[in-house]
């Protein structure tokens, strides 16, 4: 880093140093951070990348302008507007593209560290890039930098008008714009500009396949998609484009003209559109976009029929966990669960007017002709974990495969004490639900007690592994006592993986049964999928 401070000669005890606070010159001005207090780095927060254009706060942000004076990197609350998940309420303003920075002291611009970028999950409706989640030291402690980010949530992010103004994914584009931000200043913090890693969990790995997808210049060397891919049937939508008529009539004004409803929603405080787009859920989403002279596109097709060119390039870590439905399932009461949830989920792909058997077939395959119950609780769980997360994981493998990428390939099994999600919900039934991973990358603040040896020991792993692969592009370089296997990229032929668990081991073919029926299932009903319909 440029670090600015005054040499200071001082004839006193080490131990008696004032700390220093990091001061960073770049091309767009002074930045002033933190040093952290629980380890070796120092921590920039809340930096503006871009602001959101006030006259119209669903459309492309506007850049940052430069800073006159010192930006105090103090402050990483900044939340998008959006029905938080911890207290369930509403919060946020629109003032938070910012960005946070965390830098191992050892980082200077002669010994540039490589960077890793998090894309926060959150359906695209929540979530946020702070240290309540994000504690960084665990990945830090690495000898990488890690940048979180923001990006705009639900009606800000992803209404989708097919208007110029509106034109969609301004979420993504958001992102675009923060990893533009990083390849250009990151050098100044010690960052290497040529050396970075994005990576996401669930929507924010739907995001990260989404840039691989994009035709958008390569802002980055690798990736890391943990849960989500654009082959996720939820990854896409086809947006309700009279949804600010709805949002207006509900906020009191009547109109059926969607630019005076847009114009009516700007001047509307951001926690009263949220509450508005509560009522008409599933709304906004990412969507493929219109052609626009002088508008930047970013989704042109659909991810199923999209070549990905990039990807020979780019090196791929992916996966996700073995039971990822468990939470939502243990915590539904069987009053609730339904044979129906075949025909939603097929119907999110599959245009089922014409063939009224796949239904049918599926449910066959997973619960023969039982009604529900506790029996097939497990089953319809592994369906919709299957359909939703794993086999869209498993379509995109051989994506990236056919169009000549690298591929890491892992399941995580491990069942703790800092499963992020289990933890929230007090559920101790063994295997990693959605999310669960997360507690043993980040240093997530609802932990209050420090990790036990074995979950120690998961930290230490999974984060050298995913360190290991943004240093050398490989996960486990060398093996030693911590990674004691060599984890070895997917080939067409050997579908292997590293599961992550108490101990790691090489598998093939997870859950291979079910994701060979669908394979099948996928392949002869082809002709069905949206996608490729009109």
């Amino acid at each position: 880093m440029k670090i600015l401070v005054v040499n200071l000669v001082l004839l006193v005890t080490v131990s008696a140093l004032p700390r220093i606070d990091p001061l960073v010159d770049t091309k767009i001005g002074l930045i002033r951070g933190l040093q952290a207090t629980d380890g070796d780095y120092s921590m920039f927060l809340g930096i503006p990348f871009a602001k959101v254009n006030a006259s119209n706060p669903f459309g492309p942000s506007l850049p940052y302008p430069d800073f006159d004076d010192v930006f105090e990197a103090n402050d990483d609350t900044a939340i998008c507007p959006q029905r938080e998940e911890f207290d369930n309420q509403i919060v946020g303003t629109l003032d938070c593209l910012h960005l946070n920075i965390y830098v191992p002291n050892k980082a200077t611009t002669r010994n540039k560290l490589p960077v890793l970028v998090w894309i926060h999950g959150g359906g695209f409706f929540i979530g946020f890039a702070g240290r309540f989640i994000h504690g960084p030291k665990y990945l830090v402690k690495q000898d990488i930098i890690l940048v979180t980010l923001n990006y705009r949530l639900g009606p800000y992010g992803f209404m989708c008008l097919d208007t110029p103004e509106v034109s969609g994914n301004q979420g993504l584009k958001d992102q675009l714009l923060a990893l533009r931000w990083i390849k250009e200043h990151i050098d100044s913090f010690g960052g290497d500009s040529n050396k970075i890693t994005i990576f996401g969990e669930s929507a924010g790995g739907v995001s990260v396949d989404y840039h691989l997808l994009s035709k958008q210049e390569k802002l980055f060397n690798q990736i890391i998609l943990q849960s989500g891919t654009a082959q996720c049937p939820w990854a896409i939508e086809d947006s309700d484009r009279s949804a600010p008529i709805a949002l207006a009539k509900r906020l009191g004004l009547d109109t059926d003209d969607v630019n005076d409803a847009l114009k009516f929603l700007a001047t509307v405080q951001p926690d009263l559109v949220i509450a508005a787009s509560l009522e008409i859920p599933n709304t906004f989403m990412p969507c493929i976009e219109k052609d626009f002279e002088g508008v930047e596109k970013f989704i042109a097709s659909h991810p199923i029929n999209s070549a990905i060119p990039k990807a020979k390039d780019v090196l791929i870590l992916t996966g996700y966990n073995n039971q990822e439905m468990l939470v939502p399932y243990v915590i539904r009461p069987i009053s609730t669960l339904s044979l129906n949830i075949f025909k939603s989920n097929l119907a999110m792909m599959f245009d089922l007017s014409n063939d009224e058997d796949l239904e049918s077939i599926v449910r066959q395959f997973y619960v023969g002709d039982e009604e529900v119950s506790e029996e097939i609780r497990w089953n319809l769980m592994d369906f919709e974990a299957d359909y939703t997360f794993g086999h869209p994981v498993h379509r995109s493998l051989y994506k990236y495969l056919e169009n000549g990428g690298k591929v890491y390939y892992y399941i995580f099994s491990y069942s703790g004490g800092r499963n992020f999600v289990k933890y929230r919900n007090n559920i101790t039934i063994g295997g990693a639900s959605h999310a669960d991973e997360i507690g043993y990358l980040f240093d997530a603040s609802i932990f209050k007690e420090s990790p036990s040896e074995e979950d120690q020991l998961v930290i230490d792993r999974i984060t050298t592994l995913w360190a290991n692969f943004v240093k050398y592009g490989d996960p486990t370089p060398e093996t030693t006592d911590l990674l004691p296997i060599k984890w070895d990229p997917i080939t067409k032929d050997a579908l292997t993986y590293l599961d992550i668990d108490k101990e790691l081991t090489i598998s093939s073919r997870p859950f291979h049964k079910r994701t060979t029926f669908l394979d099948l299932f996928y392949k002869a009903n082809q002709h069905l999928l949206k996608a490729n319909q009109g």
